[in-house]
């Protein structure tokens, strides 16, 4: 049994090592809908984020409390009244919420105290402190409609919560602000989280919700979600849909992400609550689990620097051990960086391809053509060839070539024929392994 374990804890141990040094120093605002704590999920959701704290990452939490509120308006025979996707907060309402305020405050404290034996944070302190960073101003009348105590954000105090984060204690919020005359507002978390991630140019935005992401298509519930949403792409389905007046909808939460992005937060998630670890898998692994906002795709084709060679190592030296690839000597991969494209998501190299010309004879070798068994299937092979093509084309050559033992039909498929040993340029000809038998396939640029 240790030997298996052994066998699956280091692999992948040593694919989340890149996202645990890309996110240290980052600023994390994590939204948490009301429904997640009214769910259970809090002390899943507090050890995970204490888990994320140690390494390294800052933390400011905005709890939602709609449910809560609903509930004590219930118990005291009131309504909840909402429009515009907002609540109206009458006198009732309001005491509703400063009361719902102070239970979630209570019950959210205790769970970053616990240092249970049993958790993953066993022994850790984690230091939550909450404050009247958030100056508010009111809803006032919309198409008629008082909203009376509900607020927007005016102000958020980020040199305050600036200096709380670099103490190393988490930021707490509740979705409460305060006039400059000391008038309470209810304002709403998405309002709250967003303009705190916009006001300290977070690195993310994370909201944990109801919704498990935006699918592909919004109008199939069935469709799959989409896990990367580039900027553009969400502003179009944004317009493309009906108001949202409740947090169900595709626009509620995806308004608020684009709101962010466009305020320059690097990246805004919509993750459901209802996976257990969704914050860690959204976090530290390549695909994550909800739907990612951006201002642009992080995959990026460039062309390799020196400073990308112990990526690339680590890149193909799993194929180079079980002879998928030919080894190649480190010091000659330092010498031909500039030779290398590479495709990188979130600075992690993940797919490469070499250029190596040989001008007399018009032609090039593609070599050390490799994508990260995390990426496969994706397309990123497809799109290392049409650089490699481009890079070559722009260099004079007619045609590139490949050496391969196992991936010939992949070639094949792609507009590669296979040639005689004897068809290589003289000065690789020379360098031919017979024993190992390549085969050889060409590919004519047009």
């Amino acid at each position: 049994m240790s030997n298996v374990f052994n066998f699956t804890f280091v692999p992948w141990f040593r694919s989340v090592a890149p996202y645990i040094h890309k996110h240290r120093s980052n600023t994390l605002v994590v939204g948490i809908a009301g429904e997640a704590i009214a769910a259970g999920k809090l002390q899943n959701i507090a050890q995970d984020l204490a888990l994320i704290q140690s390494m390294g990452v800052k933390i400011v939490l905005v709890h939602g409390f709609r449910p809560q509120v609903n509930e004590q308006l219930r118990l005291k025979g009131h309504e909840a009244r909402y429009s515009h996707g907002m609540r109206i907060t009458d006198s009732v309402a309001l005491d509703c919420a400063q009361e719902a305020a102070g239970q979630l405050r209570y019950e959210i404290e205790a769970a970053f105290s616990q240092g249970l034996p049993n958790t993953p944070m066993a022994g850790a302190t984690v230091r939550v402190i909450s404050g009247n960073f958030i100056t508010a101003r009111p809803v006032g009348l919309i198409d008629g409609v008082d909203f009376m105590h509900s607020g927007l954000v005016r102000k958020v105090d980020t040199d305050g919560i600036q200096r709380t984060l670099d103490m190393g204690a988490l930021v707490l919020l509740s979705p409460f602000g305060f006039s400059p005359t000391g008038e309470a507002f209810n304002l709403t978390m998405e309002d709250v989280a967003t303009s705190v991630a916009v006001a300290l140019q977070a690195d993310k935005l994370m909201f944990l919700t109801e919704v498990p992401g935006v699918r592909v298509d919004a109008n199939d519930p069935d469709s799959d979600i989409d896990t990367e949403l580039p900027l553009a792409d969400a502003r179009r389905m944004l317009e493309s849909l009906p108001k949202a007046d409740k947090p169900t909808d595709t626009a509620f939460y995806l308004q608020h992400c684009i709101r962010a992005c466009e305020g320059g937060v690097d990246r805004s998630h919509i993750l459901p609550f209802s996976v257990d670890g969704a914050l860690l898998l959204e976090i530290y692994t390549h695909d994550g689990i909800g739907t990612m906002v951006v201002d642009e795709k992080l995959e990026s084709v460039r062309e390799a620097t020196i400073d990308d060679v112990s990526g690339i190592v680590a890149l193909i030296e799993p194929y180079e051990n079980d002879g998928t690839l030919v080894k190649r000597d480190r010091t000659e991969i330092e010498r031909d960086a500039a030779n290398y494209t590479i495709i990188e998501h979130d600075g992690v190299i993940f797919g490469c391809a070499a250029l190596y010309p040989y001008p007399e004879e018009r032609t090039g070798e593609m070599a050390a053509l490799t994508v990260s068994t995390q990426a496969q299937s994706q397309g990123d092979g497809e799109r290392l060839l049409k650089r490699i093509e481009a890079r070559a084309k722009a260099q004079g050559l007619q045609s590139i070539f490949v050496l391969t033992t196992r991936t010939m039909h992949w070639f094949l498929k792609r507009g590669f024929v296979q040639v005689n040993a004897d068809w290589l340029p003289e000065a690789r000809k020379r360098k031919y392994n017979w024993d190992r038998r390549s085969q050889v396939l060409v590919k004519k640029l047009g």
